[in-house]
């Protein structure tokens, strides 16, 4: 699945993977600058609470949004696939300029949101402009190759993390969230080893990777961002791996980046604060 076909006058909006800790992020820079992303006070957000069991956090999310001043909030209750037909909650997401998706399993948002209206409909506006931004489990959905289930451990082994397909927004890169507090490396790198195209970005809690419409990643928030680079893996046992033992990667480059650091997914280039023009 590519992302949805940008027309000549349009720029994609960002896009927004956010690694969790959801009481840090609502007081942390993260969601401040996405809301002026979408625009300020003039934003329309559109909350989709579809990945929580809880039937309370459609509005803990409404609560933090309006602290930053929007005044038009919608929840955009998507929780059957009926619901992702519903001409009135399509408007609803047609109508947005930001859109988030809350925390959760991302199972439930790809077996409920998947190949519906309601993703048509994200995706085309993110194509338009419409900036989508997601925690946790939202953020490992928003790529086209999403992590749906995997082990912690810093070494990569064959069936340590299982794919699915995602929303779609982006294929350049693959996304793991909780990133440090949860060991995740080792899965992140079996996940592009099963086919070392993408980068790897694993977000910590707190931090933020915002995607421009020019595929340079800026980190905000008070983690790290851990960029996997196999672009040039010259090495890779995982085909001939038993199921859970180690596999050998050769050549992938590894960058931990900060607030204010960038990489450019095209150039595979890191930049640091201190470079910025």
């Amino acid at each position: 699945m590519c992302p949805a076909n940008i027309t000549e006058a349009a720029q994609r909006g960002w896009i927004i993977p956010i690694g969790g800790g959801e009481k840090k992020v609502s007081s942390s820079t993260i969601l401040s600058q996405f809301v002026e992303l979408s625009g300020g006070s003039d934003a329309r957000m559109a909350i989709i609470p579809t990945a929580s069991q809880s039937d309370r956090a459609g509005e803990r999310t409404r609560a933090v949004f309006a602290e930053l001043g929007v005044n038009d909030i919608k929840i955009v209750d998507l929780g059957s696939r009926s619901d992702c037909e519903d001409p009135a909650r399509i408007s609803q997401l047609d109508d947005a300029t930001g859109i988030f998706f809350t925390g959760g399993d991302q199972l439930r948002l790809s077996t409920t949101i998947g190949g519906t209206s309601a993703a048509r409909s994200i995706r085309s506006g993110n194509a338009r402009g419409v900036h989508v931004a997601g925690t946790s489990a939202g953020a490992a959905f928003i790529c086209e190759h999403m992590i749906a289930r995997g082990r912690s451990g810093p070494t990569p082994k064959r069936g340590m993390a299982s794919l699915s397909p995602g929303l779609g927004l982006t294929n350049q890169v693959i996304i793991d969230q909780h990133f440090r507090e949860r060991d995740r490396l080792g899965r992140l790198l079996t996940a592009l080893a099963y086919n070392p195209f993408a980068t790897g970005i694993g977000v910590d809690e707190d931090t933020a990777a915002f995607i421009g419409p020019d595929e340079v990643v800026e980190v905000y928030g008070s983690g790290g961002l851990t960029i996997v680079d196999p672009s040039n893996l010259s090495f890779s046992s995982m085909a001939d791996a038993q199921s859970g033992k180690p596999v050998s990667l050769f050549g992938v480059r590894l960058h931990i980046l900060l607030a204010g650091d960038r990489y450019d997914l095209n150039s595979h280039t890191a930049i640091p604060k201190s470079n910025r023009a």
